[in-house]
């Protein structure tokens, strides 16, 4: 079963110094955390801070790649947590409606679906896993953080 997610914030972790993404569930009290590299956390931040390079970031060349080929991105999916590393695929509609699926990098697929504006799922099993691996980044005050309140935004 899928269920659908939305970035609650994008944080550091305090332990590694590494950027964590952890989205939320839209209709449900699903919280995923994603540890990701400094450079996606960085294509993220921008996005959602809605900065403009100067010149177009790989995700930005993406976009506009998919873009003029005629292709639509409709969603990316978290599809699974093996040894500790998240899988995603990109789903995509060319013009004659055919779903076309790529393997992708999580912290890639969340970076490419801000910037299409599409939405973003994970599996159950991948949020109950992860669940039971670790306690979420996320301190329980922060839990009832609206989500424009973003703690220590990457940028």
């Amino acid at each position: 079963m899928l269920v659908e997610l939305r970035i609650g914030a994008l944080i550091m972790d305090p332990n590694s110094n590494s950027p964590i993404v952890v989205l939320r569930g839209v209709d449900s009290e699903a919280v995923l955390p994603i540890w990701v590299g400094a450079f996606e956390a960085n294509a993220i931040a921008m996005e959602i801070e809605k900065i403009v390079p100067q010149r177009p970031m790989t995700h930005d060349l993406l976009r506009n790649i998919v873009t003029e080929l005629g292709i639509t991105v409709s969603r990316v999916v978290i599809t699974e947590l093996r040894d500790n590393t998240f899988y995603a695929t990109v789903d995509m509609r060319d013009e004659a409606g055919r779903l076309i699926t790529l393997d992708a990098r999580p912290s890639d697929a969340i970076a490419l679906a801000l910037r299409a504006d599409c939405a973003i799922f994970a599996e159950q099993d991948v949020i109950d896993t992860s669940t039971t691996t670790g306690k979420s980044p996320l301190a329980d005050e922060d839990a009832e953080r609206a989500p424009d309140e973003w703690p220590e935004v990457i940028g």
